[in-house]
């Protein structure tokens, strides 16, 4: 993608985003985005085909980095080296809510959040299989789908909760307290 193509993409996930702050994706129209994107109707289906593929590209951009398999070092954190635990692997998603916590804030606080917990979930949920984590399930004489079910919906909850409190918590305390809780 070129320079022109990445910008014009950048102002209309920034559109996008402005809009979710102010009303509920059901009543966000492509017209209300391309208006604060300030771009024509075929520029935007040349970058999206719908409105819902938009919401779907800002929610994987938006988690892809906090979601991804490949733990490097940065500025706030390292993960790089060490061995891949699940205290590990929470840390570091708290690690990345926190670093972009502006924009965090402001998605979780929208109108239309539960889209964005949604997605969050779904993303954690697959984390969770593919890390192996639900040995537990087996353990503890729990369904494999129930214990997902109650893992994530735990988790979600206490990001909530830290987002709620100003994450005053550190990113390494409330994965101790998440671990304690969930055994």
């Amino acid at each position: 993608m070129d320079r022109r193509q990445q910008k014009t993409r950048a102002a209309v996930l920034s559109a996008f985003e402005a809009l979710l702050a102010e009303k509920r994706y059901e009543q966000i129209t492509v017209q209300d985005i391309i208006d604060r994107a300030d771009i024509g109707r075929s520029t935007f289906y040349a970058h999206f085909e719908t409105k819902d593929s938009l919401l779907d590209y800002t929610c994987r951009k938006l988690f892809a980095h906090v979601f991804d398999d490949h733990l490097s070092s940065e500025t706030s954190h390292d993960f790089s080296g060490g061995e891949r635990t699940a205290d590990r692997m929470l840390t570091h998603i708290l690690y990345h809510l926190r670093d972009d916590r502006k924009r965090y804030t402001r998605i979780f606080s929208c109108e239309s959040a539960d889209l964005f917990w949604r997605y969050f979930q779904t993303q954690f949920g697959s984390l969770i299989r593919k890390e192996g984590l639900l040995e537990k399930s087996r353990e503890k004489g729990v369904p494999e789908e129930y214990y997902l079910h109650f893992y994530c919906s735990a988790y979600m909850e206490s990001v909530k909760w830290w987002f709620e409190t100003g994450l005053t918590v550190p990113p390494e305390d409330l994965t101790l307290y998440f671990r304690r809780v969930t055994g």
